[in-house]
């Protein structure tokens, strides 16, 4: 499911929206896997009841591999020109958002796995009301750490211009980039492996379709 762009404000640009890292299925799909062979064979071999072994494990696949591949599907993570977003949910939904002039520290944790799949855990350290936060199964986390810390350098400079300018005449508007900055823009993002190759061209196709 992809970022809702009329969530954006205006002039504000939508620079990366991840889905999290396919790893955090594998759990539910061990669990499942599990838990059919252990229904299986217990109605095979057991002379209770077979419809209760295959009733507790729909139970088990309900409280635990649906609920995590619903959070899956439903996830964003999101980084525009002025915030980082993380939103989750389909019915009951949960959003949070942290201004990039509220980030003090951007780090990301990896473990020997997480490497291997490319995979790992952002902690974003803020002085907004969230404070620290760990965001799991993030792709690529080193070069989504690096594209936080340009679009804050960016929205600093922002700022500071447009506090400067509003000493005498407005700012003038920003200008929307290129279509071709913006596809080397994704072409880079390609190669650092934060967009997957069709991710990448899904917003090609935009970007195109736009100009």
């Amino acid at each position: 499911m992809p970022f809702p762009r009329r969530l954006l404000i205006p002039d504000e640009q939508l620079v990366l929206d991840l889905r999290p890292h396919p790893i955090a299925l594998v759990m539910p799909a061990v669990v499942t896997i599990v838990g059919f062979v252990a229904a299986t064979w217990l109605s095979a071999e057991t002379d209770v009841a077979d419809w209760l072994w295959w009733v507790l494990f729909l139970v088990v696949v309900v409280l635990y591999p649906v609920p995590k591949l619903i959070a899956w599907l439903t996830s964003n993570f999101a980084v525009t020109s002025d915030r980082v977003i993380h939103r989750q949910g389909f019915i009951a939904k949960r959003s949070m958002e942290i201004p990039l002039e509220a980030i003090n520290d951007v780090r990301f944790e990896q473990g020997i796995l997480d490497r291997i799949v490319g995979a790992g855990t952002l902690v974003i350290s803020s002085a907004s009301e969230f404070g620290r936060n760990s965001f799991d199964n993030i792709r690529n986390p080193e070069g989504v750490q690096k594209v936080i810390y340009e679009q804050g350098e960016a929205n600093k400079k922002r700022m500071y211009q447009g506090s400067a300018g509003g000493q005498g005449s407005p700012p003038p508007p920003p200008t929307a980039p290129s279509a071709t900055t913006e596809l080397e823009r994704l072409a880079k993002l390609r190669a650092d492996g934060v967009l997957s190759e069709e991710e990448f061209q899904a917003q090609k196709a935009k970007i195109l379709r736009q100009g």
